[in-house]
């Protein structure tokens, strides 16, 4: 996997190639890239999908001694690593948890070419539903998310309802994807550290704030959101089209496993 240094240290990246329109894909906490797999898979060749592995917990480089990631610098940091791949205005930016995308907007829009939110954190719906709060008061507790982390390394535990990763999607997680982004959880005490600090940090106000950016964005925008979704519900979305004057909505109905 190549990497790219960065203000906070090496990042890891997945470059499916080619010439087509980039597309950076952002995850969130407690996860990585991988989280896009079959995006980037049905996208294919007309798409350069672009997905680095964020400091959010679930990476394994190291980043450089004091760096500390608060909201605003985690969305300069997504800013930053397209400006070291020098992708250009056409590019396409999408998350779909998190919420940084709309302070990079706010903070350097010109940055942003094209924007997809698809059923991720906006206005004040933080910590979002039972799974954000379960995390958020870990974080919160010294030791708390080295518990979580250990919990969810038992699988019966990750189906239960409400719970994890269990609530952040329509069909269960596959296990060898939690293997994979609980690991650095589990045992690598830097990385816990990133995660409850950058936690610890985030406030509703930061996405009120962003919010009031978005106004003044001028550019083609996706909002896509989840009729089914239990952390980001629909009604906590319903402003959306009054935010972001070229955004186009967009709600879907998950298919039956």
């Amino acid at each position: 996997m190549p990497q790219v240094e960065l203000g906070v240290g090496p990042i890891a990246y997945e470059d499916s190639g080619g010439d087509g329109v980039p597309v950076v894909l952002v995850h969130g906490p407690a996860q990585d890239g991988t989280v896009w797999r079959h995006v980037v898979d049905r996208l294919g060749a007309a798409f350069r999908c672009l997905v680095p592995t964020l400091p959010y917990g679930s990476h394994r480089l190291p980043l450089k001694p004091g760096a500390a990631l608060t909201p605003r610098t985690m969305a300069l940091l997504v800013g930053e690593f397209a400006d070291a791949l020098a992708l250009g205005d056409e590019t396409v930016f999408a998350e779909n948890d998190g919420g940084r995308l709309q302070q990079l907007v706010t903070e350097r829009p010109e940055r942003v070419g094209r924007l997809v939110i698809a059923g991720c954190e906006a206005f004040d719906n933080y910590p979002p539903g039972a799974g954000g709060k379960l995390l958020d008061v870990a974080s919160r507790i010294p030791g708390g998310i080295a518990l979580l982390a250990h919990g969810l390394a038992v699988r019966p535990l990750r189906r239960v309802p409400g719970t994890g990763y269990a609530v952040m999607a329509h069909r269960p997680v596959p296990h060898d994807l939690i293997d994979h982004w609980i690991e650095p959880l589990r045992k690598n005490p830097a990385a816990r550290r990133v995660l409850v600090d950058y936690l610890r940090s985030v406030t509703k106000t930061d996405m009120m704030a962003a919010v009031e950016g978005l106004r003044a964005y001028d550019r083609p925008a996706l909002v896509v959101w989840g009729r089914q979704d239990r952390m980001m519900p629909p009604s906590t979305a319903a402003d959306w089209p009054h935010c972001c004057p070229r955004a186009a909505w967009s709600n879907w109905t998950a298919a039956a496993p």
